[in-house]
């Protein structure tokens, strides 16, 4: 995949785990990019170890779902670490 799809691919895996961890409105399109982006890592590596084999990558629904888990998981670190802020 070319970076611009990856790109693509983070915010739509970002935008969807922050949908599913109710953080939409506290951060943006940036925001659901990078977390996209380093949960599909995180998502990806940890496939890896479960399985013994790689993700195949691409655009495939089998890759969109673990980029998303990874996604969520990082979310919620990241709320563990840096805990609920209220609303303005």
């Amino acid at each position: 995949m070319s970076w611009i799809s990856w790109i693509i691919f983070g915010a739509l895996a970002g935008w969807v785990a922050s949908i599913l961890t109710g953080r939409n409105s506290r951060q943006g399109c940036i925001g659901n990019i990078i977390v996209g982006i380093i949960g599909a890592f995180l998502g990806g590596w940890g496939y890896s170890l479960f399985t013994g084999r790689p993700l195949v990558v691409g655009w495939n629904w089998t890759a969109f779902i673990v980029a998303v888990l990874g996604a969520v998981v990082l979310l919620a670190l990241l709320n563990l670490v840096f805990g609920r802020r209220a609303e303005p």
